[in-house]
């Protein structure tokens, strides 16, 4: 069976500095995948890669069996990759609402439409709050994005990646700088996503990340030094030694 999402062999250096080295990936439909390892392992560097949002040196990265190595990020949205930041990254001077329908915009052939104004279109708008209702963010709709609260912001990029109704889901620390009740509550919304999405996830809340995932991956200077189930990661004693400590 063809892995949803593929890597292999990636490399990328900044000068004389190699942040990813050889790394090699295979994530299956549905999968639930954890990437770890201490700061500066290269995590956020390879969602670039996967992403688009950077340029490989060397490798190869495929969605649903397609090369997308020297594709664009935008190219590779609409193939089915959405993903979140690990800086929330959002449109500030708007609504929840506005945010939202500027997602549902991006693989929508309204985008091309040059009359009329998308903020009327009711369809649009309906669908909006349907995403928004699906995190919990329905009755903020119209409230700007600056009177909001950091959970809720994380909340609603989640829901921004979401509308575009991804296939593969990469979801850099979701939970990073949330109180304990505003992880539940990302937490539940996570458990919560249809399993024909696949999600990689980038997380350092290893209680609840462990919890979540099917599989894991351990990077270090921006090489892979074990991958496989949570139980034979968790078990490897480089991974003590790296990453859990002993």
């Amino acid at each position: 069976m063809t892995p949803i999402l593929e890597v292999r062999d990636l490399c990328k250096s900044f000068g004389g500095l190699q942040v990813t080295r050889s790394v090699n990936l295979q994530i299956e439909q549905g999968e639930r995948h954890l990437l770890i390892g201490p700061n500066g392992a290269g995590k956020t560097t390879l969602f670039n890669l996967i992403s688009g949002d950077l340029p490989s040196n060397s490798g190869h990265i495929a969605l649903m069996g397609q090369t997308v190595t020297q594709t664009s990020t935008a190219a590779r949205a609409q193939l089915g990759l959405a993903r979140t930041f690990q800086i929330v990254t959002l449109f500030g001077r708007d609504t929840l609402l506005h945010n939202i329908k500027l997602a549902l915009l991006g693989k929508s052939a309204m985008r091309w439409r040059h009359w009329g104004a998308f903020g009327q279109d009711q369809a649009l708008s309906r669908r909006a709050l349907e995403v928004l209702d699906s995190v919990g963010l329905c009755d903020k709709a119209q409230l700007p994005l600056e009177q909001t609260s950091y959970g809720e912001k994380r909340r609603l990029e989640i829901a921004m990646a979401l509308a575009q109704e991804p296939r593969v889901l990469l979801l850099d620390e979701p939970l990073a700088g949330l109180s304990a009740e505003e992880r539940e509550t990302i937490t539940a919304l996570l458990g919560r996503i249809d399993k024909k999405i696949t999600i990689l996830m980038i997380e350092h809340d290893m209680e609840i990340a462990l919890a979540f995932a099917d599989r894991i991956t351990l990077l270090h200077y921006g090489e892979v030094i074990t991958a496989g189930t949570r139980q034979e990661v968790v078990d490897d004693p480089r991974t003590r030694e790296i990453y859990l400590g002993s």
